[in-house]
């Protein structure tokens, strides 16, 4: 049986008094820290997502609606609306499926707190401290409801990502605009009519995920501004009949652990237990890039040898990466790869890697890549430790009747594997490079690691292309 909320307070209204109580200088030090590191590494990918064709789509849909503003996008001399603005800037971090992930919650909350924190912050005029903060408050509040929904969005067809974006971005904004803590619990009775995220993206490696954050961004600031203004709205959004977790979760929906959802709010920061990738695929699929990468530099298997290619994963997710079984196994386009088991363990096998190389066109189109990846059998990991950790591996058979194993319990990025701070910033500039010098980019590492320290518009001076 589900836990239910505790208290007479509704989660709308703990959160609300969470977001208007935080204070920075209560949280540890360390926390920042890791937050700030964070939001770095989110820079880096939307700098490097530039190269992208969807980053000139979406600015020329934006364009498109003639709407004037003054709001900066990273990588660009560009003003849009602030709406505008964040919608672009949360496809950035986000587009490359690159951005962090809370495990638990299934989550990629820095691709929509970053942003909104960033961009509404820049709008009022607030110091860096002040984004900062708000960007905490968003952050706590979107992994616990992602946990505690025990990975049921995914279940129901909804991209958590999507859905939880919403309420983050409410009330990082309603923060920033200075609403008052009846007005938070409003602006998220608000954003409960706007969270979606469906994951139809999946059956054509479609670009529509890349809108999810963003998308709840938009609606999250409007929310604000509707409660800021006095709209009148629900006051049980989690927990009401056909509230976000009964119409969202359908018969999962009790399942929900409601404590978890609000347990150790302000006294354990769950932003330390966001994962940050290594590989720019979806995070299930990290221990089987890394399994694959690990055997082809073993010198273990020659690769015309081998017989068999089993992909260890967590049951809950296969749906997710395994089918339609022949998309997987020859994906067209670099999101369809970036969802598939089997093209992933193939190309890291034949390429000893797996970065942004292994998603351009002619990667794609490697026929050794490509017979390989027809011969890889996707299997339930009967060890696995999902949710907590994203577990999997590899088993190569080869014609001399040798097995070659490689499995990992704990995914690098994760855990006690997690990515030092060192190795965020290594890898901000390995992608940020993609696109901008590296004394630019030296420039906003310089000025994200001083966040706190500097107004907003300092850092977005440096954020906009020249």
């Amino acid at each position: 049986m589900a836990s239910t909320p505790a208290g007479n307070r509704t989660l709308s209204q703990t959160f609300a008094a969470f977001a208007h109580s935080l204070n920075l200088d209560e949280v540890p030090r360390h926390v920042r820290t890791r937050a700030k590191h964070l939001i770095l590494d989110a820079l880096g990918i939307a700098f490097a997502s530039h190269r992208n064709e969807f980053a000139d789509v979406i600015l020329r849909g934006i364009r498109a609606l003639g709407e004037s503003g003054v709001s900066p996008v990273i990588g660009s001399s560009e003003t849009h609306t602030v709406r505008n603005a964040v919608l672009l800037n949360a496809a950035l971090m986000h587009g490359l499926d690159y951005d962090d992930t809370h495990m638990k919650g299934i989550v990629h909350a820095t691709a929509f707190c970053a942003p909104a924190a960033l961009c509404v912050g820049n709008e009022t005029g607030a110091s860096g401290r002040a984004a900062l903060a708000a960007y905490l408050v968003g952050m706590e509040v979107s992994t616990r409801l992602g946990a505690a929904a025990k990975g049921g969005f995914h279940h129901a067809g909804y991209h958590p990502t999507g859905v939880l974006s919403h309420f983050s971005a409410a009330l990082i904004a309603g923060r920033l605009y200075g609403l008052d803590t009846a007005q938070l619990a409003a602006a998220q009775g608000i954003a409960a009519s706007t969270a979606s995220g469906v994951q139809v993206f999946l059956e054509e490696g479609t670009w529509s995920k890349r809108l999810h954050p963003g998308w709840g961004c938009v609606g999250g600031i409007t929310a604000a501004r509707l409660a800021q203004a006095g709209f009148v709205a629900p006051s049980r959004p989690y927990e009401g009949r056909y509230g976000l977790f009964d119409s969202h979760l359908q018969q999962h929906a009790g399942e929900v652990d409601y404590v978890m959802a609000s347990a150790g709010l302000g006294e354990i920061w769950e932003t330390e237990q966001m994962a940050i990738k290594p590989y720019p695929v979806c995070h299930f699929l990290h221990s089987i890039a890394e399994a694959g990468a690990d055997l082809a530099h073993s010198g273990e298997i020659d690769l015309s040898r081998i017989s068999r290619i089993r992909a260890l994963l967590p049951e809950p997710v296969m749906p997710i990466v395994t089918e339609p079984l022949e998309a997987k196994r020859r994906p067209t386009t670099n999101y369809e790869a970036k969802f598939s088991a089997q093209y992933v363990a193939a190309a890291s096998l034949v390429r000893g890697r797996f970065g942004l190389a292994e998603l351009e066109p002619d990667t794609l189109a490697d026929e050794r890549i490509l017979a390989l990846s027809a011969r890889v059998e996707c299997v339930a990991d009967p060890d696995s430790a999902f949710p907590a950790y994203y577990s999997g591996g590899m088993i190569v058979d080869t014609d001399d009747g040798r097995q070659h194993r490689r499995y990992y319990r704990i995914n690098k990025g994760a855990g006690e594997r997690a990515l030092s701070n060192e190795a965020i910033v290594a890898k901000y500039f390995e992608n940020a490079c993609w696109a901008v010098s590296h004394a630019r980019a030296e420039q906003v590492r310089d000025a994200v690691l001083a966040l706190d320290e500097l107004q907003s518009s300092e850092v977005w001076a440096v954020l906009r292309g020249g």
